[in-house]
């Protein structure tokens, strides 16, 4: 388990670096409009990703036992479902091009279908190899997918290709991952086309289809609501502030439920009890998430500047509002391996038709006041479905409220100290250039954070450490 998660969290790490670097690089070079243009095709690309089988590939995680006729069916699956999506997303472009009012976004959207022909050779290499825990391998080709499509990106936007670059980096991307993935596994099988024995491959596989089906409608109602309410420009402030915002959740929390979900399955299998390890991942991502999302909200005026450039200054209050949604957001997340790993997906299903009712009903009311709205819709629905999923889970691992609150207080009440920190000195700070003014508040809400966390829970600082740099997530 330690060397999986050192593995995994270490050279996501890296990717993460190099991506950043580039995307820093590359949104200095475009403009919010591009950003605009590319949010409105992931949107429908994502809306249909969910049928990509990569759930068929998960159950594979999951089940006792596994043959090369069970690969062979799962291999199909995904073949099928791919190659199916691809020609939809043909099908759909115009459809979609014509809905935002942008004619750009046909032609973006067809060469993006061939992002669907890469799945089936990294989505199947890549769960045989979390089946056996084996991370090692898979963080090293995602870190050779980083630096492809990093280099495609920066190169083609430095030559004038401007959103085409979005557009193109991803392909680059997928494809050195499914080439990579396919040779790390070292399992080449034939698709078995007779399904016939793989019912419970299908049935744990389509209930994890139908979650990431309703977290979708969770997670891009909002850009498929602005889209046709938004010019282009304004939505790509909005959707580069929730990328900013959505950093750690989207990045570093994948990779923790990749490898939690077979060690709650483990668990599970071994009769030990779960709820421990649930505390303790709980306790140890709002030590991560809090101060940093917090921070994020107080310093996203010299952030901003520092890191995108004075052209994208108007995104400053969307940052700073969708960050204090994003606490409850990670911890959220973090939720759904438990179940899934009891072979429970139900509870992660409805958890997301929670989401996918409340968050576009308070999309479609707040976008009337515009980002600003949005950001308030955020305030209300990330707050109540961890509320929602919590209610759900708790009872399941039997793990109470009080045992929960008392897992995440430490990073409270030190994020608290933080943050009065930070506010004091930001008011006492005289003008200065955006970087400097930003490594002083860093430092700064960092040093009192850490001094806080020493003070209410020694034992916690030593667990976050270990979190952070990935040296031990221990079950027990």
């Amino acid at each position: 388990m330690r060397s999986a998660l050192a593995w995994r969290w270490g050279t996501q790490v890296l990717a993460q670096i190099i991506t950043w670097a580039s995307t820093i690089a590359v949104v200095r070079l475009l403009v919010p409009g591009d950003y605009g243009l590319y949010a409105m095709t992931q949107a429908v690309v994502t809306a249909v990703a969910f049928l990509n089988g990569q759930s068929f590939a998960t159950s594979l995680i999951q089940a006792d036992k596994i043959d090369e006729r069970r690969i062979g069916q799962v291999f199909a699956l995904l073949l099928l479902l791919n190659g199916s999506l691809a020609v939809a997303l043909l099908i759909l472009a115009p459809y979609a091009a014509l809905y935002y009012g942008e004619p750009q976004v046909e032609p973006m959207l067809r060469v993006q279908a061939l992002i669907f022909l890469t799945i089936p050779f990294a989505a199947l290499p890549q769960e045989l190899l979390a089946r056996r825990i084996e991370f090692r391998s898979q963080g090293l080709v995602n870190l050779a997918s980083a630096v492809i499509g990093a280099s495609t990106a920066l190169t083609l936007a430095w030559n004038g290709f401007g959103v085409w670059a979005l557009v193109y980096a991803p392909i680059a991307m997928f494809a050195t991952r499914a080439i990579g993935l396919t040779l790390a596994a070292r399992v080449l099988v034939k698709p078995v086309f007779d399904l016939r024995g793989a019912r419970d491959l299908v049935t744990f596989g389509g209930a994890l289809t139908i979650c990431q089906f309703l977290w979708i409608i969770q997670s891009q109602s909002d850009i498929v609501i602005a889209g046709r309410s938004f010019d282009p420009h304004d939505l790509g402030l909005y959707s580069e502030a929730l990328f900013l915002t959505l950093i750690i959740t989207g990045r570093f929390l994948p990779p923790v439920n990749e490898v939690c979900f077979p060690t709650y399955a483990e668990l599970y299998k071994t009769g030990q009890p779960l709820g421990p390890f649930f505390l303790r991942v709980q306790r140890t991502v709002a030590l991560v998430v809090m101060p940093a999302y917090v921070g994020l909200s107080l310093v996203a005026g010299p952030a901003v500047e520092t890191l995108f450039g004075a052209k994208w200054l108007e995104m400053v209050p969307i940052v700073a509002g969708l960050a204090l949604a994003m606490p409850a957001f990670a911890l959220q997340i973090v939720c759904s391996p438990v179940t899934n790993g009891m072979g429970q997906p139900r509870t992660h299903m409805m958890t997301n038709s929670a989401g996918a009712v409340m968050f576009p009903l308070l999309f479609l009311t707040g976008i009337a006041y515009g980002p600003p709205g949005l950001v308030a819709a955020w305030w209300v629905g990330a707050p109540a479905l961890l509320a929602f999923t919590y209610a759900l889970t708790l009872p399941k691992i039997g793990v109470r409220w009080r045992q929960l609150a008392a897992a995440l207080i430490p990073a409270f009440l030190a994020t608290i100290a933080m943050a009065l920190m930070v506010l004091a000195v930001s008011t006492a700070l005289p003008p200065l250039p955006a970087p400097i003014r930003l490594a002083v508040l860093a430092a700064s809400g960092a040093a009192v954070y850490l001094a806080a966390l020493s003070i209410v829970a020694r034992e916690a600082l030593a667990e976050m450490a270990a979190f952070v740099l990935r040296r031990k997530l221990p079950p027990t």
